[in-house]
């Protein structure tokens, strides 16, 4: 598969204009990356998962399309930082399901097992503690890191106001 651009060795990357730069930051993939899949190279599952996350598409919808349609879409940085948001919060929400699904059953096994000893406040609280810490990682409640701060970041980098 190869990715067509806006001009292959042109550093844009279709309508978005955003530099190999800017877009290695956004997927999190290495610029040697970005440049190599420019040129043609095959991407791995890998980068054509980091770069579906990016344009908001599917992952299966680029290896079955290759990333044409997707390039040329116009989505504004502020759209993918809402969409990156979202995504964080859906895997907030999935977190939070896993953590009540495996405490409701250890705490049976728990009750049927060893009633007089309940070793499962000690997973409740550890594993607590990391549903806490995942909450304030997504939570614009205290500004820590939320869409705000991202916003402000993508601006600084790109030297300009979305």
């Amino acid at each position: 598969m190869q990715l067509k651009l806006a001009s292959s060795l042109s550093c844009s990357w279709g309508p978005l204009q955003w530099s190999q730069q800017q877009l290695a930051e956004l997927s999190g993939l290495n610029v040697r990356t970005i440049q190599r899949i420019e040129k043609g190279q095959e991407p791995s599952v890998e980068s054509l998962k980091s770069l579906a996350a990016v344009f908001n598409e599917e992952f299966s919808t680029l290896k079955e399309q290759g990333m044409d349609n997707v390039i040329s879409e116009t989505q504004s940085a502020e759209e993918i930082l809402a969409f990156n948001q979202v995504r964080k919060l859906k895997g907030f929400y999935i977190h939070l399901a896993q953590y009540v699904l495996v405490i409701a059953v250890l705490t049976v096994i728990n009750a049927l097992t060893t009633p007089n000893r309940w070793w499962v406040q000690w997973v409740i609280m550890s594993w607590g503690i990391g549903v806490f810490f995942h909450w304030l990682q997504i939570s614009e409640r205290f500004g820590l890191f939320g869409s705000k701060w991202e916003k402000e970041q993508v601006e600084k980098r790109l030297g300009r106001k979305l």
